[in-house]
């Protein structure tokens, strides 16, 4: 089935729901008029339905390869990407001194999202490119960004993190990758990096890699590393790639999914690197891409249960199978297939609605410089993370469920979602370090964000007037529940809270996601039966993730290595 990207959706959440309009009349974002916004968002439908979807089950039986020494990527990538580039995509909310478009955030996430569901393995590209283009832009030198901004936002170079090691995976602090000052100011970096995305390619003039390494004077742990720019081709006098520098790809990783996006093993023997940032300060750099791409992945989760949840929708309506109360024939008929769409669409609703407020929190910060509104976004950056891949798990597996044994033989299509989304739970920190991270980094302010989201939520149970008392009434207990869940996780040592952190997450984007569903109701009647599955079917899901939270760690390391093997 094509994909059609949901316009309909984005409209109505921007402008209804979460508050879009506020963000357009900020001096900061005055370009975002309702007619420009009209006009991104159906130009990337457009470009994603037509010139990326095509492409997906291209990329997932081609994939990328490489052969002496080259990345050779998927039949029809190089000719996407231009697509992509040439349209300005990647530099949407770039710097409009270095060629960007300066537009919202929010914006972009929506373009995120319909690319990702048109052909993730492609859209991985430009995502780790924009995430480049923004830690650059906060941390490199002049000189730097005058460089390589403006190669990375027309797409004529692209960028790429690179973090992991073999022996450093989540524990970043283990690398052994060396920085060697050199005479002339640059460094000589030497070492291996593993799950390059997308580090290298035929079809880039040059890939910029962002890559952390230890100065000789930096300290054991992640205090001690720093960030460097290392690109594939050294930049000549006019800026043009000019020798190679000491750098190659060693193979591509075989994985599950994305098969069209090359994961590269990239080895760094002595390449020639330039300081990003101050030395020894590298993961302050790194991480304003690793956000940037955080948000991104969430997207991709919900892009991905989008596109799988539309096929299911199709399939179901086709597909005739056995007598139906409604008589139709048709499985969408039967009550059991009914419900996993429900729980599908109801799924989706709710992860776009908080990646999108989690975005919308970005661009507010960025145009007020609020404190509050950079504490919502922090907040909501590990929820929309984990919450939006873990949807796109659910739904792309139960889109194998409602078409049944077709659903797991390859030409349907169906199976591939399932396997490519598999990775969002895990690249740009797994879903437990989401879960982590929320329940520690973003509680050090005492929950003072969180009781404050909580405190709108119910502010909009209040406003949801009497027709809706029959949702509102387990909303208000929710949002109540969910309060006092968090002031107990407060009070306890930070190994019990992440013995409870993954539970708490899910429970709070439960709330959040229902929350999101009731304001939607509210506004819309027609929205109401959605709203209503969410709500009295979904939403007591929380109590049962809530009542983890206080077991703490005990109960847990009562099983030992031992006790776990009988």
């Amino acid at each position: 089935m094509p994909y059609r990207a949901p316009l309909p959706e984005y409209r109505f959440l921007l402008d209804r729901i979460l508050g879009f309009p506020a963000i357009a009349a900020t001096a900061r974002f005055a370009d975002a008029t309702p007619e420009t916004t009209d006009a991104i968002l159906t130009e990337a439908a457009r470009l994603s339905e037509v010139t990326l979807a095509p492409l997906n089950r291209v990329g997932d039986l081609n994939p990328a390869r490489l052969e002496n020494g080259i990345v050779r990527t998927s039949p029809g990538f190089a000719e996407a990407f231009r697509a992509v580039a040439e349209g300005g995509w990647i530099g949407m909310s770039a710097n409009p001194a270095y060629g960007g478009m300066g537009l919202p955030t929010t914006l972009n996430t929506c373009v995120t999202e319909m690319m990702s569901s048109a052909c993730l393995s492609l859209q991985l590209n430009p995502m780790l490119t924009q995430g480049q283009i923004e830690a650059l832009d906060h941390h490199a030198s002049d000189a730097i960004k005058a460089l390589y901004l403006p190669k990375l936002i027309s797409g004529e170079w692209n960028g790429t993190m690179n973090l992991t090691e073999p022996q450093a995976g989540s524990d970043v602090g283990a690398l052994r990758t060396r920085a060697e000052p050199l005479d002339d100011g640059t460094h000589a970096i030497t070492g291996q990096k593993i799950y390059i995305t997308w580090g290298d390619a035929d079809f880039m003039a040059n890939t910029c890699h962002l890559v952390l390494a230890r100065l000789p004077d930096g300290e054991a742990g992640v205090k001690g590393i720093s960030l460097f720019m290392v690109p594939k081709f050294l930049p000549d006098a006019d800026g043009n790639p000019g020798t190679r520098n000491g750098l190659h790809v060693v193979s591509l990783e075989h994985k599950l999914g994305i098969h069209g996006s090359p994961t590269c093993v990239m080895q760094f023997d002595g390449a020639k690197g330039w300081l990003v940032g101050a030395p020894h300060k590298g993961m302050a750099a790194m991480f304003t891409m690793m956000n940037n791409a955080r948000l991104g992945v969430g997207m991709q989760g919900v892009a991905q249960a989008e596109a799988a949840f539309q096929q299911a929708l199709t399939y179901a309506g086709d597909r005739k199978q056995g007598k139906t109360t409604l008589g139709t024939g048709a499985i969408i008929d039967h009550a059991d297939v009914r419900r996993m769409l429900a729980e599908m669409k109801a799924e989706v609703f709710a992860s776009r609605a908080i990646g999108l407020a989690c975005a919308c929190a970005i661009d507010m910060a960025t145009a007020t410089n609020d404190a509050a509104w950079r504490a919502r976004a922090a907040l909501l950056t590990p929820i929309a993370k984990a919450y939006g891949t873990d949807t796109g798990h659910l739904v792309a597996h139960l889109g194998v469920q409602v078409h049944g044994g077709m659903g797991f033989i390859e030409q349907t299509g169906a199976a591939q979602y399932a396997r490519d989304v598999r990775i969002t739970q895990i690249y740009e920190g797994t879903n437990g370090i989401q879960a982590m991270d929320l329940v520690g980094r973003k509680m050090m302010d005492g929950g003072d964000a969180a009781f404050a989201l909580m405190d709108e939520m119910d502010r909009a149970i209040q406003q949801a007037g009497p027709a809706l008392a029959d949702l509102a009434t387990p909303m208000l207990a929710a949002t109540h529940a969910l309060r006092e869940a968090t002031k107990t996780l407060l009070a306890q040592g930070m190994n019990d809270r992440f013995a409870g952190a993954v539970p708490y997450q899910r429970a709070f984007a439960r709330v959040l996601g229902s929350h999101y569903h009731l304001m939607a109701a509210h506004a819309d009647p027609a929205r109401e039966p959605l709203a209503r599955f969410a709500i009295r079917r979904l939403l007591p899901e929380h109590g049962a993730l809530l009542a983890q939270v206080s077991e703490g760690a005990a109960g847990l390391y009562a099983l030992t290595p031992e006790a776990l093997a009988l």
